[in-house]
């Protein structure tokens, strides 16, 4: 079956999380995704644990096969000047280049977007990075809660007389970083067909993830009222959008529209409740909220919810979660083969699902450091001699399967 980026080579320079889930993304629909690794550790998320049984000795841990199924590694030292040559030969075949170094690394190597766009000017280069190509915070090392703490997410999240709290999910990462660089990679090759050229997709995870506080902003730029922790419609500023505590753990209830609450209401027998749905924490409907949720365990509420159309769930433990009939149904937990472990292993699927061309998580197993190195080579035109010679002067490495360390492991 063709799928929709069968064609599509992508260059990809990044390590752990925002770059790797951009071009998985991109490798589960088709595209032949080249993970360019240093000579050393590579990616440093491949040494961090946990591991599949067995597959610890083949360098990919389950960090790293959950980012990197579908796509080839070659290992190239871009510090000397081969290396940098290996990049600008594998470049002019490239139609995307993915890097999340700090702005300028790149630059000051020689192999910056300038130099790759003169190699080949249909390339589009696309820069993750925590605060964008230009402004004060430019240089700044960061983090996902870095990010979220400058752009007032981290601050709005939480409890009025509480701390703020960090979401579970990588939000500037993931939502900010990776799924941003991927619409802007697709809206650059959409352009590209009509222009030719390819171009510069800035995408800073600060300017991402501060778009999801979209319709918070547009209040407080409109002159209104500035939202504070607690105090959020949406994060837990009102009693009928929120979660409370039952007799075996919690559940969410997000009857925001006025018949969910209603339904709601009448279905436990407190229609007295039906107008004050906007009340904040803290009230009387609050404090009578507490009591009844308490009254009842997740799975009767669960119950509940399904005679009464009320926008109310139980709030789930991951392995809950990932063992729910729900994750089944939508194929959201998938078993792929991998060389190296004693079973099958388990990963999350594919999240946009097309119709007549829906991802393949299974393409291509999690490559080893160095795996294609030399099969990368011969694509960009090296010969076997050359290869050998590259390979014996250490500009390129094959494949490495010793775990050396890395600030991730434990």
């Amino acid at each position: 079956m063709t799928l929709p980026l069968d064609g599509l080579r992508v260059l990809d320079l990044t390590r752990l999380l925002p770059g790797g889930f951009c071009s998985l993304l991109l490798a589960d629909f088709g595209a032949d995704v080249i993970k360019v690794e240093d000579t050393g550790l590579g990616d440093y998320i491949r040494w961090s644990p946990p591991y599949y049984e067995g597959a610890h000795e083949t360098a990919r841990s389950a960090l790293f096969l959950a980012l990197n199924r579908g796509k080839r590694s070659i290992r190239v030292d871009l510090k000397t000047d081969e290396g940098k040559d290996v990049l600008l030969a594998l470049s002019r075949g490239a139609d995307v280049l993915i890097e999340s170094f700090r702005p300028g690394v790149l630059e000051r190597l020689g192999v910056g977007y300038e130099r790759l766009a003169r190699e080949n000017p249909r390339l589009v280069y696309c820069a993750i990075t925590g605060y964008g190509q230009d402004g004060p915070n430019r240089d700044r090392s960061g983090h996902d809660m870095n990010y979220l703490a400058l752009n007032g997410l981290l601050g709005l999240t939480g409890a009025a007389d509480g701390p703020p709290l960090q979401s579970a999910g990588q939000i500037a990462d993931v939502g900010g970083g990776a799924l941003m660089a991927l619409v802007g990679i697709l809206l650059a090759l959409r352009e590209r067909e009509r222009s030719g050229q390819g171009q510069l997709v800035d995408c800073s995870m600060f300017d991402g993830s501060l778009s999801w506080l979209a319709m918070v902003a547009a209040e407080a730029l409109a002159g209104g009222t500035v939202a504070r922790r607690g105090e959020l419609m949406l994060a837990g500023g009102i009693v009928c959008y929120r979660p409370y505590a039952c007799a075996d753990g919690h559940v969410a209830i997000g009857a925001l529209e006025p018949k969910f609450w209603s339904a709601f209401c009448k279905g436990v027998g407190r229609e007295d409740l039906v107008d004050h749905a906007f009340d904040p924490p803290g009230s009387d409907a609050h404090r009578a909220l507490c009591e009844i949720f308490a009254g009842r365990t997740r799975e009767q509420w669960r119950q509940f919810a399904s005679e009464h159309d009320c926008c109310l769930e139980p709030v789930l433990d991951l392995d809950e979660a990932l063992e729910s009939e729900l994750v089944a149904a939508r194929e959201m937990v998938v078993e792929l083969d991998q060389p190296g472990a004693e079973r099958p292993v388990k990963l999350l699927g594919v999240p946009v699902k097309l119709t007549r061309t829906p991802g393949d998580p299974g393409r291509r197993p999690g490559p080893m450091l160095g795996e294609h190195t030399e099969e990368l080579l011969r694509e960009a035109g090296y010969s076997n001699d050359a290869i050998g010679e590259l390979l014996a002067a250490g500009v390129v490495a094959g494949p490495q399967a010793t775990a050396q360390g890395t600030f991730l492991a434990r």
